[in-house]
């Protein structure tokens, strides 16, 4: 072969090899709400409709035991914390056939009324898995065979178990894992993300954790962090946690959902009559507040903003489309499906009803509910207590659709064929 198609070839397949690592990332739900925070997936390919029976199921897990915990997946593993032994445990699946690897516990099952177990994401970077259970118990685990790297109570931080568990998802940014104790050393901390050693903890603010998970801000200064708490939704440096903005927030009872971050703005929004609100930060950190209405008020099903739209579920209103730079109501639609979580992938939401368990999927459009497929979760546990339901969020990765439900762990196969 000649040496210039020799150094062609050569080029050839190491594009290919690059486009083909890209499209594997693209296919990852690394952490809480996906690769970004937002519950946005980049995959194509998918099913825009499903059959009358919904799509086929290609396995379920049957022993994750007790928990609200979601998964993540990264490339042929599944990441996701349940309960077994007495413990709670962080699993690891094959995504592609469901079977068990390992399993890491990592302390003592949280118990409630609500249900018992651990409650949030575990996040994927590198070799590594962070996982927080909901006693406060924060892991670092190597990903082949789930043993321990460190371990860091939020009570060895002055936190205060909340009164629903701690469910917040931890945030990895460079060498730092993004985490909230809550209580008077610092609601805010920051820790080594390779030894778990504290970094730094917001002296500023003493409130005390609540649900919601850190996101990070593109503001025009950097990146800075941002976490929504009862009472005010703050701003902080990701350096040395300085605290750069706050705006008060009227929360009650549990304040859940993630902040939605674009650009210097931010919005904000959690249940039991509070509402939502749309925040812009200028070069100063001045905080201006550019509509502040009840059009939304998510409870924990999550909000996805989807180009110039809000979606997701509104206490007492519906499923809700909203401008994301004016507040106003696009359309509702309160009859079509119960209270739940909502997630995005290839032009279409997947909409999850808490109380039956209906999985339904809707084209993502401002112009109103169009329902593409239905189907129903079966079997569903025994082992949720009374007053729960079924509040996992659907997670789309690699043409695979994941669902949970306490022990069970549902995966479809939503792959256009």
């Amino acid at each position: 072969m000649h040496r210039t198609s020799k150094f062609v070839l050569a080029v050839f397949l190491a594009l290919a090899f690059v486009s083909t690592s890209l499209v594997a990332d693209q296919a990852d739900w690394p952490q809480w709400r996906g690769m970004n925070r937002d519950d946005l997936s980049s995959e194509s390919g998918l099913l825009q409709s499903w059959p009358e029976e919904g799509p086929p199921r290609a396995w379920l897990f049957e022993n994750c035991g007790l928990g609200y915990a979601g998964p993540a997946v990264v490339g042929d593993r599944l990441y996701i914390l349940g309960t077994r032994d007495g413990q709670e445990q962080l699993f690891c699946l094959n995504a592609t056939s469901g079977n068990e690897v390992w399993s890491t516990p990592i302390g003592q099952i949280y118990e409630n009324s609500w249900g018992d177990g651990p409650r949030s994401t575990p996040t994927v970077v590198d070799d590594l898995v962070y996982a927080m259970g909901a006693q406060g118990n924060l892991v670092c685990v190597h990903r082949g065979d789930g043993s321990v790297v460190w371990k860091k109570s939020m009570q060895d931080l002055s936190g205060e178990i909340p009164t629903w568990g701690y469910a917040e998802s931890p945030l990895v940014w460079n060498e730092l894992v993004f985490c909230t104790p809550g209580g008077t050393n610092g609601t805010i901390a920051a820790l080594d993300r390779m030894t778990g050693k504290k970094v730094w903890q917001t002296s500023e603010l003493t409130d005390l954790a609540h649900y919601s998970s850190i996101v990070l801000m593109d503001h025009s200064t950097g990146k800075i962090g941002v976490q929504l708490l009862e009472k005010q939704v703050v701003g902080f440096r990701i350096d040395d946690g300085k605290l750069l903005w706050s705006s008060p927030w009227p929360g009650s009872v549990a304040v859940i959902p993630t902040p939605i971050v674009r650009g210097n703005q931010v919005y904000i929004t959690s249940g039991y009559g509070a509402g939502c609100q749309l925040l812009s930060v200028a070069d100063d950190y001045s905080v201006t507040s550019e509509y502040d209405n009840k059009v939304m008020g998510n409870h924990h099903g999550g909000v996805v903003l989807l180009g110039d739209h809000l979606y997701g579920h509104s206490d007492k209103k519906g499923w809700t489309c909203q401008d994301f730079a004016t507040g106003k109501k696009v359309w509702q639609e309160r009859q079509v499906l119960g209270k739940g979580a909502i997630a995005y992938a290839d032009n279409h939401f997947f909409c999850l009803s808490e109380d039956e368990g209906e999985v339904v999927l809707i084209a993502a459009t401002p112009e109103a509910w169009k329902e593409q497929g239905r189907f129903t979760l079966s079997p569903q546990t025994e082992l949720r207590k009374p007053r729960g339901k079924i509040w996992v969020h659907p997670v789309i990765a690699d043409g695979r659709l994941y669902l949970r439900d306490q022990e069970y762990v549902y995966c479809y196969d939503v792959r256009a064929k």
